[in-house]
């Protein structure tokens, strides 16, 4: 791998991640906008009560600072820059093994599944030389959150040997993965490891992720300044991000 192709692979959530704070796929965004504008997904219902969207109700149950400092203060939470984004819609990803997919969209905060709305919040404590927290909340319809986790579930049984993923911002080889022992949390609950090595150093990647009825969040973890300066790396989730939204799914 290049390292011009990191900005643009999964670890593209790698350099510049703490200064710009990288990859979201930014749909959930640009919906929450919507609905607040006419025309926009949130309309009046026949008794003159606002119909809450999909994408208004992520932005209720997405983590804000206050909700972190709860369990740890000093975190700052922020809307990601798509400027370096691995790929903006799961439809710009190819993978040398098709069951792998949900793996590729976790680790590069794309949705799982069908959903009709999502959204992704970033978080860190000491930017640079912290590592960094990714948040991604979808929301979907018709049994479709209880989907998207098997298909999650499934290809973290299937992709222990590795994967590859490709876009138009690069190519992700990752090495492993392995699923992790989680605390169960709301109505279903996985975690697993990943392992890359880039320019000759390998990274090991850790994601996890929650359902609560149709609603699912997805954490995954990275240390964009280690893997831009070539050291090993592997920081975990942050304990009090992941609290602090599990808290708020219920």
């Amino acid at each position: 791998m290049k390292r011009s192709a990191l900005a643009a692979s999964a670890l593209s959530v790698t350099m510049l991640a703490g200064l710009t704070g990288l990859t979201a796929c930014g749909g959930g965004d640009s919906e929450t906008d919507a609905a607040d504008k006419p025309g926009g997904k949130a309309t009046a219902t026949t008794s003159g009560a606002k119909e809450v969207s999909p994408a208004d109700r992520l932005a209720k149950l997405m983590i804000t600072k206050a909700d972190v400092d709860r369990y740890e203060k000093g975190y700052e939470v922020k809307e990601p820059s798509d400027e370096f984004v691995f790929a903006k819609s799961p439809e710009e990803v190819t993978l040398d093994k098709k069951v792998c997919a949900p793996l590729a969209y976790a680790m590069n905060q794309l949705p799982l599944g069908e959903p009709q709305a999502d959204l992704t919040r970033v978080a860190s404590k000491d930017g640079l030389n912290g590592g960094y927290t990714y948040v991604t909340l979808t929301a979907y319809e018709g049994g479709g959150a209880e989907s998207a986790m098997a298909g999650l579930s499934k290809a973290v049984a299937s992709c222990g040997d590795g994967f590859t993923a490709k876009s138009k911002g690069g190519t992700s080889p990752y090495d492993s993965v392995t699923a992790e022992p989680t605390t169960k949390a709301a109505d279903e609950s996985l975690a697993f490891k990943s392992t890359m090595t880039v320019l000759g150093t390998t990274h090991t990647l850790h994601s996890a992720a929650v359902r609560r009825d149709d609603v699912i969040a997805v954490y995954f973890s990275v240390d964009g300044r280690a893997i831009a300066e070539s050291r090993p790396s592997n920081v975990k989730l942050a304990s009090a991000v992941v609290g602090a939204q599990n808290a708020k799914l219920g």
